[in-house]
């Protein structure tokens, strides 16, 4: 009873306790919360939407790009193998191209056939245009202008060279008895080179060169080294070698001084004077760069200066002229003064034999063909200067009476002269027009050179300078040059180098082949005016020579 009771009660107060009316404030709020609820959920809603939309575009802009990307990458495999097959394709092309030109060098060493083609031909000019204008004086006024201006010339080198050698052959010879046979040099015999005594000096005043070989005394000897004896030298090297002071029976190198007693006034020239007798080993040698066992150029310049001065001392007093040095810059420039004030130039260079060869090697020239320097003193340039003599003269002896060659170099040679002295040195040398020369003679039979065909081969030699120099390559005639007669006896070595290209400063001097080729295309433009004037004077019998000018 009390537990039915109990359960109506609770009922009844649970009843009371959630009517509405009881709490009326937060009943009537439930509604407003409600409200509020949806309307946030709403901009919730519309938020997700703008964020959904703002997704949706940012994929669909990350799509384009991957595409894109896509596209880009397949363009570039495409150009990639494009790329791949053009380098490959022009390998192929350059590979072609070397080949045609290797066999072009191979078998067209000479002339183009235009220029071999005789004197109506015309040069190839600069750019593709070929050269207007260039009318040799006919037959009739070169004739008379060599008469007049070279002949001449030609005939008082012969005197000039008697003269010298007489002189010479004196001042030598007094070197000599000055000389200490056991410590000092031994000084040989001269040996006459270039156009004086090759007959086609034009240039005045006329100057001699004269090679003077030197050897050590007992028992050194030299060792030369040419740059083409197996080692690998750069490309401005070539046409170098070095000379090597070695004992002749291969011990290490030392002095005969410290084995022979000097006299108080005698200096031994391979040591110092504070080192009269080193310990055996010692490599302080005067002739010799520091350090080295190599010759050294400027020190065989200083003792062959050295010498010649006491040995003009010595015979002074026999003549009566003055002797002096001309230049500087080389050991044996020379220059004989006279009281009148007239003088006479010449060249005594200090030489050395390149084994049984007539090969030497040369310490300083005036002009070298190279128109290059050494890179250090202990390079000695290689001279072909006897080799040049020895193939003229036999060339000769094939060619027709009267041959025109060397007539065509020495006009040549004249143009050039006075060309240089117009608008100043340029890249082209005497040696330049005497290596073409001996090139042409290789290439042409000899009834080509007959006395009548001189304004021909001076076109041609001409036509062969300026493809030359279009082309920046003139090989030296000896190395490397296969066609030279055997009978010249040059060494194998020298015979299987490489081609030397004489013309190689041109390629790298802009400046200095563009003045090189302005001042040749300037020589060929005077050349008709500058003959024609020289010949202006000249009888039309020109049966007699010009009166000779007087040596001294």
């Amino acid at each position: 009873m009390a537990m039915g009771l109990f359960r109506v009660c609770l009922v009844v107060v649970t009843a009371i306790i959630n009517h509405p009316l009881l709490f009326p404030r937060e009943n009537t709020t439930v509604p407003e919360n409600e409200e509020e609820i949806i309307r946030k959920m709403q901009a919730h809603q519309e938020k997700l939407q703008l964020e959904q939309l703002r997704l949706e575009e940012e994929v669909a802009r990350l799509a384009a790009e991957k595409e894109a990307l896509e596209q880009v990458a397949e363009e570039g495999r495409q150009q990639n193998e494009t790329r791949v097959a053009w380098d490959l394709w022009s390998t192929l092309c350059m590979i072609l191209f070397l080949m045609i030109e290797v066999w072009r060098q191979d078998h067209q060493e000479g002339p183009s056939p235009e220029c071999l083609g005789g004197e109506e031909d015309e040069l190839p000019g600069l750019g593709g245009t070929p050269l207007q204008g260039l009318t040799l004086p006919n037959k009739a006024t070169l004739g008379h202008f060599y008469e007049r201006c070279i002949r001449g010339a030609t005939a008082d080198a012969a005197r000039t060279r008697e003269f010298l050698e007489g002189f010479v052959d004196d001042l030598l010879e007094a070197l000599r008895s000055l000389c200490n046979r056991d410590t000092d040099m031994e000084v040989e015999d001269f040996i006459g080179v270039d156009s004086m005594y090759e007959n086609w000096q034009v240039d005045r005043p006329l100057l001699c060169h004269l090679f003077v070989p030197f050897t050590p005394p007992e028992p050194y000897r030299f060792h030369p080294e040419l740059w083409c004896s197996g080692r690998s030298v750069p490309l401005d090297h070539q046409g170098y070698g070095q000379i090597k002071v070695v004992r002749a029976d291969g011990d290490t190198l030392s002095c005969i001084c410290g084995k022979t007693k000097l006299g108080e006034d005698m200096l031994c020239l391979l040591h110092g004077r504070n080192s009269m007798a080193p310990p055996c080993g010692d490599m302080e040698n005067l002739l010799c760069a520091t350090d080295s066992l190599y010759l050294d150029t400027m020190q065989v310049m200083k003792w062959f200066q050295t010498a010649l001065t006491r040995a003009w001392h010595g015979i002074a007093h026999k003549y009566e002229f003055d002797l002096a040095f001309g230049q500087l810059d080389s050991p044996g420039s020379l220059k004989i003064k006279f009281r009148s004030g007239k003088f006479m130039p010449f060249n005594l260079i200090p030489v050395i034999q390149c084994d049984d060869s007539d090969l030497y090697f040369v310490s300083h020239l005036p002009r070298e063909p190279s128109e290059g320097t050494p890179a250090s003193s202990t390079d000695w340039l290689l001279s072909f200067a006897v080799y040049e003599r020895h193939f003229l003269r036999m060339t000769l002896k094939a060619l027709p009476e009267g041959a025109c060659h060397l007539s065509c170099l020495q006009i040549a040679s004249f143009l050039l002269s006075k060309q240089s002295r117009l608008t100043g040195p340029s890249g082209l040398s005497s040696y330049h027009l005497k290596t073409a020369l001996l090139h042409l003679l290789l290439l042409r039979q000899a009834a080509d050179w007959k006395a009548g065909q001189l304004d021909a081969r001076l076109h041609e030699l001409l036509c062969f300078l300026e493809k030359s120099l279009l082309e920046k390559k003139l090989h030296h005639f000896f190395i490397g040059n296969r066609k030279v007669p055997e009978a010249m006896g040059l060494p194998e070595a020298v015979l299987r180098a490489e081609p030397l290209n004489l013309f190689r400063p041109f390629v790298l001097q802009r400046s200095l082949y563009r003045k090189t080729l302005d001042s040749f295309y300037e020589m060929l433009k005077n050349a008709p005016a500058l003959i024609s004037e020289y010949s202006l004077h000249v009888p039309s019998d020109h049966a007699s020579l010009p009166q000779k000018a007087d040596v001294l």
